[in-house]
């Protein structure tokens, strides 16, 4: 299959792109588009045919349920009802367009392929004029996991999208890199307590903001279950490489890489990936531990600077996989704000290897 990229503004996409890509969704085809969170691959939500190709192309289990996305409110009274407290009215008024997937009970005419069978289903508006143009010029909703091979990290960029699905869907829009990095927060607003079930681009402080008492769901679901939502069941945001994640102070960290590097020894017949701080790599260039050979690095930025480190961790998995080296090793952030998204999948790359650095005497 030959895939069409095609480069798009993404402040003033070009209305007779979208127009084509729209009526590409309207017959089936797959067409991959940026949002502000990660690249979507899309397809019409109502055509099961359609649906099922995503799940062929990216190779993805059937059991895990897709995020419909929107252009209007509206759009979402037809295809789910609202949930008793009104709720779901407060959350879009101060949030959409923007990174919030919410949960509520689904209409008959979502395809069961995209709920994965479930009374669900998973709705939003994503902020970015590529994504809500092409849903209105196809006139329909559009289910869109992330545009990747199931397991990898998520893509934000075209060139990610390339690497992992060329040749597999008919559509590439090219809206240069997304802004925020990882995927939209997604809310579960079925039951009596409103509950997180997977943090994103929408921090956990800005929901209790807004609602009050909002839970955090942090444990994995049991094998045998069907997940209310994407990024609960399988391993997710993957390198080739094994990852560990590494918690502590900088020092600590440090600390850690040091002790690993001087196991590797002088040769560097072990390549090593790190994906760390600036506080951290000024203290390992300080003691003169970095450059080092077999060593590749990319800065995740300051600590402080969790926006940022959001938008390259997904780039910065790639780019050090590409090395092909024997392990990943990446710097956890603060719990706080986005930083329990950017925590959150860097341990599920890591499948729960994580490392609690101590502090040097």
């Amino acid at each position: 299959m030959r895939t069409r990229v095609v480069r798009v503004d993404p402040d003033r996409p070009d209305p007779a792109v979208l127009a084509e890509a729209g009526a590409a969704i309207r017959e089936g085809q797959l067409v991959a588009f940026p949002t502000e969170t990660v690249y979507g691959l899309g397809a019409d939500a109502l055509d099961e045919r359609a649906v099922r190709r995503i799940f062929e192309a990216k190779g993805r289990p059937a059991d895990n349920p897709l995020i419909v996305h929107v252009a209007t409110r509206e759009d979402v009274l037809r295809l789910a009802h609202p949930d008793p407290q009104g709720r779901w009215e407060s959350l879009a008024r101060r949030f959409w367009p923007g990174p919030l997937t919410l949960i509520l009970p689904s209409r008959p005419v979502v395809s069961p392929a995209v709920t994965a069978g479930l009374s669900t289903v998973a709705v939003r508006m994503p902020a970015h004029r590529v994504a809500l143009g092409l849903i209105e010029a196809a006139g329909r909703p559009i289910a869109a996991p992330s545009a990747n091979r199931s397991g990898r990290p998520s893509p934000s960029t075209a060139r990610h999208v390339i690497e992992d699905l060329a040749g597999r869907i008919e559509w590439i829009l090219d809206g240069g890199p997304t802004g925020v990095g990882v995927e939209s927060t997604v809310l579960d607003l079925t039951g009596d307590r409103p509950v997180v079930l997977r943090p994103g681009g929408l921090s956990l402080e800005q929901l209790q903001e807004t609602l009050g008492d909002v839970a955090l769901h942090r444990h994995e679901i049991d094998p045998g279950e069907v997940p209310r939502s994407p990024g609960l069941k399988y391993r997710h945001y993957a390198p080739e490489a094994p990852v560990v994640v590494l918690e502590g102070t900088p020092r600590a960290v440090a600390e850690a890489i040091r002790r690993r590097l001087a196991e590797i020894g002088p040769s560097g017949t072990t390549p090593l990936g790190l994906f760390v701080s600036d506080e951290t790599l000024s203290l390992l260039d300080g003691q003169g531990v970095l450059p080092a050979p077999g060593v590749r690095v990319k800065r995740a930025g300051a600590r402080h600077d969790l926006e940022g480190i959001a938008r390259r961790l997904f780039g910065a998995l790639r780019e050090l996989d590409r090395a092909r080296p024997a392990l990943i090793l990446a710097e956890a952030v603060d719990e706080r704000g986005i930083g329990i998204a950017v925590n959150n999948r860097l341990k599920k790359a890591a499948a729960g290897r994580v490392e609690r650095c101590v502090e040097p005497p």
